[in-house]
């Protein structure tokens, strides 16, 4: 049954397009132009090209933000996707927990992606919700009066091994030194942050859920909504740091296998070359890296 948790106007939200230059060693970004609504960021979001994917000066539709969570949880370690249906694009991806940046956190994406955590990661338990903390930070809890909290439990994020290159907002290096690509068929520029999920360990019999936001065509409200029965998040499996080829979703504290048969993966999974990517998604087999016949 599908439990609707939260509704917000979508006018509220403003970001701005991103001027980037980038050379083989180093991309820099800033922020240009004036505010705008989500709107007229998709009408900007128009495939480009670019000649050289090492060096190039452009100026892109927004700056979106993605964190590859990986989770270690009974001895085997996972790696976190959710399922997204895109009519955009004509398919359905299993993709990274991911946002659009809004203009007063340009500077700083690392807090955009504990509010998309922090929204779209459920963590259900017998005694309640499960807020999160990273370092000294609590995440925010954006459904607290819908969902109740455990008062007495959290789960803990960290970083993982930040990106060899570095990207920087004018002169400012990224915390956590995020991957970053260009993606030319949305015109975006996307951070992607590599954070490892720890949960307690005295929790009882967790279930890991993804809140769903749509736009409701009536009264034009963004809505957030999850669903027991279709979690949409999934656990990709990995054993001494390579991928199984299995999925699973965690219901009340068991891991309930799931066919990977014809799935495909968002392009953030796809092959980069420099700073560019081209694909709009890719075979679970190829993200993943896993050799034919393996899923």
């Amino acid at each position: 049954m599908t439990q609707i948790v939260a509704r917000k106007n979508p006018v509220a939200f403003k970001t701005q397009a991103i001027a980037v230059t980038a050379s083989a060693e180093v991309l820099r970004y800033e922020p240009t132009g004036s505010p705008s609504s989500f709107a007229q960021i998709q009408e900007r979001r128009v495939p480009l090209q670019l000649s050289d994917p090492n060096h190039f000066n452009v100026v892109l539709a927004n700056l979106g933000v993605s964190v590859d969570l990986y989770l270690h949880w009974q001895q085997r370690d996972f790696r976190l996707l959710v399922r997204q249906d895109r009519p955009d694009h004509g398919d359905q991806v299993l993709k990274l927990l991911s946002g659009y940046v809004p203009s007063h956190e340009l500077r700083v994406p690392l807090l955009t992606v504990m509010t998309e955590i922090a929204e779209e990661l459920l963590i259900e338990t017998r005694s309640g919700w499960l807020q999160g903390r990273y370092q000294d930070t609590w995440l925010p809890t954006p459904y607290a009066e819908s969902l109740p909290l455990d008062s007495e439990r959290h789960f803990t994020l960290g970083a993982r091994a930040g990106n060899t290159r570095p990207v920087l907002c004018r002169e400012l290096n990224l915390l956590e030194r995020p991957r970053a690509y260009v993606h030319l068929p949305t015109s975006s520029l996307q951070l992607v942050y590599q954070m490892q999920l720890a949960l307690p360990d005295d929790i009882d019999a967790p279930s890991l859920l993804h809140a769903d936001e749509y736009l409701d065509p009536d009264s034009r409200e963004l809505i957030a909504r999850v669903d027991h029965q279709q979690p949409d998040l999934f656990l990709a499996e990995y054993r001494n740091g390579e991928p199984t080829g299995e999925l699973y979703h965690l219901q009340r504290g068991e891991l309930v296998a799931q066919p990977t048969g014809g799935l495909l993966l968002s392009e953030a999974f796809a092959e980069q070359q420099g700073w560019v990517v081209t694909a709009a998604n890719c075979a679970l087999q190829q993200g993943l890296g896993l050799t034919d016949g393996t899923a």
